[in-house]
C-alpha cells in the first residue's frame, strides 16, 4: 500500500483499505475503485491523503525503468543479496512508482543538494576540535531542560507516586499537551481518549511516560538549526519514521521496552543536529559527498570531518545523563553487533534502514546506511514483517508528527 496525497490521486486507483471520517464513519470502503465522484467526495470531505494499492500504479516501460534507476541508487551500499534488502528494494520501487503514477517528478541530483551556507562559519575546524570539545562546547553553552531531571527525580525516589509524577510533568504545560497527544494516538491505540497526566502514567507506566518526556525535551531542545542547511521537517520525519519501526521491531523481541526503543529511534541521530549547530559548512560538505558519491551519510561524515555523528552523540549523551541502555542503542546504531549487548542498537539498525528505505518514494537525501552483519538473524524477522509493518507505520506517522509539532 502507498500513501499519496488528494491531488497525486487517479480515477481507477484502489483503496488499500477502508476510509474513516474523524468520527470513526465509513467513508469509502476498502478495495473500491475510484471514480470522479469519489475524487470531488474527498475533496469536499477536506481528505488530505489515502492509502491505494500500489499494483494499481501503470507505468510506461520508460517510466518504470526511471522508477526503477532513481530507487536502486539508494541501495548501491546494500547488499543485494539479503533478504530483507531485497523486500526493501521492492517496497520502496512500489511506492515510489505509485508516487509518480499520481503525477509526482522524479527530484533530480540538484534538488536533492543541501543549500549554500558559506555564510555560516564552523565553531570548529577539521583536526581542531574533536567530537568530545564539540560536546563539550554544547553543553557548556546551554543545559538540557530540568523538567526531565526533576522527572527523574521523582521516579527514583522511594515514595514515588502517579500523582506525584503527574504533578512535576503538569508543571510544563506544553509537554504535557505533547505527551497526551501522543498516548491518544494509534502509537497506543487505547479504545478510549485520555485527558489526564495521571491516567497517562496508570496506564503507560510512570518510566515508559519519562523516556517519551526526555524525547520530547530533546526535540523541544534544538530550536536554532539553520534552515538552509537542512529541512528540518523532514528531519524530524525521518527520526519519528526509525522511533515508530523501532517500536514495531522491538514488540516482536522479549525484555525490551518499546517506548526506549522508539526515543531511541527518535534520537539516533542527535549527533547531526550538534554537527548542524558547531560545523554547518563541513556538515553541508558532507551531505553533499554522500549524495555526489553515493554512500551512507556516516561514512560521508568519517571521509570529509574525520569523525561521524555516533562520535558526537556518545559523549553528549553521557554529558546529558541519558539512560545507558538508551546511549547504547543511540550511539552504536551503524555497528551493532560489535557490541557486547547488540539487541537494542540492533533494533535500531534495522529501523534506520526502513525508515530510509520509507523517506525514498519522498525524494529522500541518502543511500541506506546498510544492515549490519547478523542483525537480521540476530532478530528473527521475516521479509514479510517488513511489508506488515508498513501500514501501521503509514497510520500512525502523520498523527505522531502532529503530536510532537
Amino acid at each position: 500500500m502507498t500513501k499519496l496525497r488528494i491531488e497525486e490521486l487517479k480515477t481507477g486507483m484502489v483503496l488499500s483499505c477502508d476510509l474513516k471520517t474523524a468520527d470513526g464513519r465509513l467513508l469509502l470502503p476498502g478495495g473500491v475503485e475510484l471514480e470522479e465522484k469519489h475524487l470531488q467526495l474527498l475533496d469536499r470531505m477536506g481528505i488530505e491523503e489515502v492509502e491505494v494499492d500500489p499494483g494499481q500504479a501503470e507505468l510506461d516501460e520508460e517510466s518504470l525503468l526511471a522508477v526503477e534507476d532513481y530507487v536502486r541508487d539508494y541501495f548501491l551500499y546494500s547488499n543485494p543479496d539479503h533478504p530483507a534488502v531485497l523486500e526493501l528494494f521492492r517496497i520502496a520501487l512500489e511506492r515510489t512508482a505509485a508516487r509518480v503514477a499520481g503525477g509526482w517528478q522524479l527530484p533530480s541530483v540538484e534538488m536533492r543538494r543541501a543549500q549554500a551556507v558559506e555564510h555560516l562559519e564552523d565553531i570548529f575546524l577539521k583536526d581542531m576540535g574533536g567530537p568530545e570539545e564539540i560536546a563539550k562546547h554544547e553543553t557548556e553553552l546551554e543545559s538540557f531542560p530540568d523538567i526531565y531531571f526533576r522527572i527523574r527525580e521523582v521516579l527514583d525516589s522511594p515514595n514515588v507516586s502517579a500523582d506525584r509524577l503527574a504533578k512535576v510533568v503538569s508543571t510544563d504545560v506544553g509537554l504535557s499537551a505533547k505527551l497526551l497527544k501522543l498516548v491518544n494516538s494509534p502509537f497506543y491505540g487505547f479504545p478510549s481518549s485520555i485527558d489526564s497526566i495521571s491516567r497517562a502514567i496508570a496506564l503507560v507506566g510512570g518510566k515508559e511516560l519519562s523516556t517519551l518526556a526526555l524525547g520530547i525535551s530533546t526535540i523541544n531542545y534544538f530550536k536554532d538549526i539553520p534552515p538552509e542547511l537542512i529541512n528540518m521537517e523532514m528531519f524530524w520525519r525521518h527520526s519519528i519514521s526509525c522511533g515508530i519501526f523501532c517500536k514495531l521491531i522491538a514488540s516482536r523481541q522479549t525484555g525490551v521496552q518499546s517506548e526506549r526503543l522508539f526515543i531511541a529511534g527518535l534520537l539516533h541521530d542527535v549527533g547531526r543536529l550538534i554537527m548542524f549547530k558547531k560545523l554547518p559548512y563541513a556538515s553541508r560538505e558532507a551531505m553533499l559527498f554522500a549524495r555526489e558519491n553515493s554512500i551512507p551519510l556516516h561514512a560521508a561524515e568519517q571521509t570529509v570531518i574525520g569523525y561521524t555523528h555516533t562520535d558526537v552523540s556518545a559523549p553528549l549523551l553521557e554529558a546529558w545523563k541519558f539512560p545507558e541502555n538508551l546511549s547504547e542503542a543511540i550511539n552504536h546504531h551503524h555497528d551493532p553487533m560489535s557490541r557486547p549487548n547488540p539487541l537494542e542498537p540492533a533494533i535500531v539498525n534495522l529501523a534506520d534502514n526502513m525508515a530510509n528505505a520509507v523517506d525514498i518514494a519522498n525524494g529522500g537525501m541518502y543511500v541506506l546506511p546498510g544492515i549490519d552483519n547478523g542483525v537480521w538473524e540476530l532478530l528473527g524477522l521475516s521479509p514479510a514483517f517488513l511489508r506488515d509493518t508498513l501500514h501501521q507505520h503509514d497510520e500512525q506517522v502523520e498523527l505522531i508528527m502532529s503530536a510532537f509539532f
